[in-house]
């Protein structure tokens, strides 16, 4: 079973739609108890850095999602997730991440012509493509993305996928158990439909 975290703020139903689409077994997690039915997890997120760790403090899921990934457990993190996974953002400055991936997260200092956030469809080049969520789908595939802010991990190892937006950014990462994205799969049609379905195929191999 796939555990959707609840923290207060996330596209929740979107994300449980996906999966009820994909008839895969997947729940809304809101007690970190909730996790132990779990073979992974999901974070999803929308909205600020700052408020985004407030809420996983409150709700206290910090300890238990680290603890999850230090376990080897499978993990994703989509569009905010991913962001909370690393250390700082911009967004939120002296706020902690989750540290889970070295590197900080910036906010689109772009020319005029690029308008911030960054909303529609836009494609990712494939960096990593022994990666298993990437498996059946065709190298700079387009995925939606809504964001401000961009990922800047300090290892080019950590990075499993890129996208153009006036610069060249980190739209995928991936380290061992833990896999996410900048882009919205669970919006982004077929293509992340089968990335979903990718990770609950290996999710249950691990």
């Amino acid at each position: 079973m796939i555990g959707i975290i609840d923290y207060g703020m996330g596209n929740l139903g979107s994300v449980s739609n996906a999966f009820r689409y994909l008839d895969l077994d997947a729940k809304i997690v809101t007690q970190k108890q909730e996790m132990d039915a779990c073979s992974a997890l999901i974070l999803p997120g929308v909205g600020g850095f700052g408020d985004c760790m407030a809420h996983l403090v409150e709700h206290d899921f910090v300890d238990a999602v680290k603890g999850w990934a230090d376990a080897g457990r499978p993990l994703m993190g989509i569009c905010l997730g991913l962001q909370a996974l690393f250390e700082q953002s911009e967004e939120a400055p002296g706020v902690s991440g989750l540290g889970l991936f070295e590197g900080t997260v910036k906010r689109f200092d772009l020319p005029a012509e690029f308008k911030v956030p960054q909303i529609g469809w836009n494609c990712m080049t494939k960096v990593r493509p022994e990666c298993p969520m990437f498996e059946g789908i065709d190298d700079e595939s387009f995925f939606y993305l809504v964001h401000s802010y961009y990922v800047c991990p300090e290892k080019d190892e950590l990075i499993a996928g890129r996208t153009e937006y006036g610069i060249e950014y980190c739209s995928a990462a991936w380290k061992d158990n833990i896999f996410a994205t900048q882009f919205h799969p669970e919006k982004s049609q077929a293509v992340g439909l089968r990335m979903l379905k990718n990770f609950w195929n290996w999710a249950e191999s691990q």
